[in-house]
């Protein structure tokens, strides 16, 4: 037996990496440095690596498997654990060279704020875009524990570049609650008309996908829970509408904090991955 292929590669889905063919490169983020509650987000890339072996790759709503899409596992990113700002840079420059590949940017967080790396790399390369955001959280005070690059930030940082719509928000702050009503923004809550969110989608779309919009019951794990979330087949609902209807140009999944004892969110987190890339595959044109 060739030792270099014993066991599963540590890779998403387990699979073989080649570059070249890759059609969606996974950035992994493993930051945690700016988390307010619950620490332990750093682990969440490697628990949905290890998690994403056990996903069935067979497509059951859509007949199909997408495993050979071409997906390829780039080496953990370097974090800089004492400057988010300087964090956020990092994660720009591996998605702007993921992007000037021609390539689909999967980041997995690691916190929320990593998003704003990804953020700055899209309005750099293309403003016609929109973020969908779908999250618990507004996130988008203008600055928090002394730095405007915390998770409560990300989306203050990125409605300052991008056309921003957000799904499942249930909590914010009264000065956020004042900027939504005053900007008149696009902030849905659980409760959201799928057609209506999509109408205010650009042609292009980046989504962010914080975790805790779930509600805590389908997806525990996670630094920032907030009871009466999405359910999981809201959320596949409207990440297939949207595939279908608009061009999907990136996403990344964060905040997933890892319970010992059990794989619950991290299996949840991974499959979710595994979806959004079937949905944007079974839709390209």
């Amino acid at each position: 037996m060739d030792i270099e292929h014993i066991g599963l590669p540590r890779t998403f889905l387990g699979m073989d990496n080649n570059l070249q063919k890759a059609k969606y490169v996974v950035l992994s983020c493993p930051y945690d440095s700016t988390c307010s509650y619950r620490t332990g987000t750093r682990h969440g890339p490697e628990a949905i690596m290890q998690a994403s072996h056990q996903v069935e790759t067979w497509n059951t709503d859509l007949k199909a498997d997408f495993s050979e899409a071409g997906i390829y596992t780039a080496d953990e990113l370097e974090v800089n654990r004492g400057s988010a700002e300087k964090n956020c840079e990092y994660v720009k420059q591996a998605v702007k060279a993921v992007l000037s590949e021609g390539k689909i940017p999967v980041l997995l967080g690691g916190e929320h704020s990593v998003s704003i790396g990804a953020f700055e790399a899209f309005a750099e390369k293309d403003k016609e875009i929109s973020v969908l955001h779908i999250d618990a959280h507004a996130d988008m005070r203008k600055e928090y524990d002394g730095t405007k690059y915390s998770h409560a930030c990300v989306m203050g940082r990125c409605r300052e570049k991008l056309h921003a719509v957000s799904v499942g928000v249930r909590s914010f702050s009264e000065e956020e609650g004042q900027e939504i009503k005053e900007k008149v923004l696009d902030v849905f809550g659980i409760d959201f008309d799928e057609a209506k969110v999509i109408e205010k989608l650009k042609k292009k779309v980046y989504i962010t996908i914080d975790l805790d919009a779930f509600d805590p019951s389908v997806v525990p794990g996670v630094g920032t829970p907030e009871p009466g979330g999405l359910q999981w087949q809201q959320v596949l609902g409207l990440l297939k509408q949207v595939s279908s209807k608009r061009q999907v140009v990136g996403f990344d999944v964060v905040e997933l904090c890892p319970i010992p004892g059990s794989i619950l969110s991290d299996f949840a987190a991974a499959k979710l991955v595994y979806k959004l890339i079937s949905y944007i595959e079974a839709n390209k044109k």
